[in-house]
């Protein structure tokens, strides 16, 4: 094990050398201009009615508080670096969209800088040296260099170096750890106490595979958290590291119950996929449950830019093939995106005979079946390449989330045919999908979900699947839709399937971009006063504690 004062070195180093090399002039952009953009968020309050927790688990909700702040510290410098350092000097509204980005860069305008001096965002974030190559990082000879949890540092000699985040964090990876057994000393729901007690054992040794089959066992709790180096968004040199985040979840009982009877249908779903037979010739776990939760925090990679509105975990796929997922709905902030964001979209281009069918039933159902999506399909190559997630790359998050994006609205025609959701009209799912598609490209090409809009926007617009009006709405042909998401949905899973990389890459190059007539209807909404997304009022106080 490498010793503390060698990581504590390593981690000054790589601070200071993120601080040099992206040291703001504090010459920033108008104050006037600083508060349109902090103007994009619409701020929304997280809270939850915390009356049926025992007082043990309001302690625990608590304690919890405290450890997602100190992930949310963690995220900071795999993101950027020193936040201290950015935030210092700067006026109030650059302060709180520095705060809203982690980081210089506008997330939601593909990471443009909004300070002066600071540069071009790094691919790979603070997870690599800035100065690294694809080329030097494929010849360097570490068997940890594309391990989730792993940072790449330079060493004295400017040599290539792989550090453990529980080596590389140890101080703050200790205090959460400490934390989360503390937590589990309380619970009355032997679920919760074994997952927390694994996850501090993983948040220690990077080892997380027994910890995600025990969040997976955990069905009785009636509150959750989702905790340490998850998703891979923010390595877009590789798509290799996973970012440190923090959910804390109040569980809606009512809504859950209702969530539970679609879970019986997954196998079947998963044969009905519109795929060649080999590309879903897999059988992922089925021990799944579909629960709704009220979230009362946000902290690291999920809070960064644009907020997810639903969770679908875990992402390891030994995990999946040999138990399933969770799939949890974060009902409410899917309903605040929905009221303050979606609905006022749907009037400026929807058109006006089809804005009835934008409903927010439909909106979650989609939302829902989105998460669904992601366990289904095919987790590894047909042909040797391994795991999809390697074989794509860079390419595989945009990819995902297409897929995830389609299949699950071609999971909610299939499950009508079936007979479940024989009392919704199924162009309620289209059009506020449609109608979804322009909320969510507005987060623009820096994200996987912005890119994997723009293709199906592009590929829907090339099928005829829906039409600009003469007053320059938009309104969508049932069929051709139906037709244009079977369709998309087996290119996808074919790419991914055969693990083509170059595939990949020419379906984002060439349909993941805003066309000019795409950016006229976006800056609709944005002269509309539309906001682009949501920011948290969040932390123990809103919900009483």
């Amino acid at each position: 094990m490498i010793k503390k004062q060698i990581i504590l070195s390593a981690l000054f180093l790589a601070v200071l050398f993120t601080a040099c090399k992206n040291q703001p002039s504090k010459n920033q952009q108008p104050n006037e201009e600083m508060k349109k953009l902090v103007e994009m968020y619409t701020p929304f309050e997280l809270s939850s009615d915390l009356s049926h927790l025992t007082e043990n688990e309001k302690e625990m909700v608590k304690i919890f508080f405290e450890a997602a702040s100190i992930i949310d510290k963690i995220y900071w410098i795999e993101a950027y670096g020193s936040k201290e350092e950015l935030l210092s000097g700067l006026d109030e509204n650059t302060k709180i969209f520095a705060e809203i980005n982690y980081g210089p860069w506008n997330r939601l305008a593909d990471n443009a800088p909004f300070i002066a001096g600071v540069g071009v965002k790094p691919a790979g974030a603070n997870f690599y040296p800035s100065d690294i190559t694809s080329e030097e990082f494929e010849a360097w000879d570490d068997v940890n260099k594309d391990n989730l949890y792993t940072l790449i540092r330079r060493d004295e000699n400017g040599k290539l170096k792989s550090f453990w985040y529980h080596e590389f964090f140890e101080e703050d990876i200790e205090k959460v750890a400490m934390l989360l057994r503390k937590a589990a000393a309380l619970s009355e729901d032997d679920g919760m106490k074994n997952y927390l007690n694994l996850r501090a054992e993983a948040l220690l040794t990077d080892e997380y595979f027994a910890s995600d089959m025990a969040w997976l066992d955990m069905k009785d709790s009636k509150m959750d958290l989702v905790i340490g180096p998850i998703e891979n968004y923010e390595d877009a040199l590789f798509g290799y590291k996973a970012a440190h985040e923090a959910f804390i979840l109040i569980k809606d009982i009512a809504w859950s119950q209702k969530l539970a009877h679609f879970a019986q249908f997954l196998p079947e779903l998963q044969k009905q996929i519109p795929a060649e037979e080999k590309y879903k010739k897999e059988t992922p776990g089925f021990d799944t449950d579909l629960n709704a939760y009220d979230v009362i925090y946000y902290a690291g990679d999920c809070n960064a830019g644009s907020k997810t509105i639903a969770i679908n975990l875990p992402n390891d796929e030994r995990v999946q093939m040999e138990k399933g997922t969770r799939r949890l709905q974060l009902k409410n902030s899917m309903r605040a995106k929905f009221e303050k964001i979606l609905v006022p979209i749907s009037n400026v281009l929807i058109s006006e005979e089809q804005r009835k069918f934008v409903t927010f039933d439909a909106f979650f159902a989609n939302t829902m079946f989105h998460e669904v999506a992601h366990g289904l399909g095919i987790k590894n190559t047909i042909n040797g390449k391994g795991p999809v997630r390697k074989a794509l790359k860079e390419q595989y998050s945009a990819l995902e989330e297409g897929k995830a994006d389609i299949l699950g609205l071609f999971m909610v025609s299939k499950l009508n045919e079936m007979g479940e959701f024989a009392d919704t009209d199924l162009m309620e799912n289209y059009v506020t999908f449609m109608a979804g598609i322009f909320r969510s490209v507005r987060f623009g090409a820096a994200s996987a979900h912005g890119k994997a809009n723009m293709v199906r926007f592009n590929y829907f617009l090339e099928k005829q699947a829906f039409a600009k009006q003469a007053d320059g709405t938009y309104a969508i042909d049932f069929e051709k839709m139906k037709a244009a998401s079977r369709d998309l949905t087996a290119l996808i899973l074919m790419i991914q399937g055969e693990g083509d990389y170059e595939a990949a890459k020419n379906l984002v190059e060439t349909k993941g971009i805003i066309t000019a007539d795409l950016q006229a209807d976006l800056n609709k909404v944005d002269a509309a006063g539309i906001p682009t997304d949501i920011v948290f009022e969040q932390g123990p106080k809103y919900v009483g504690l």
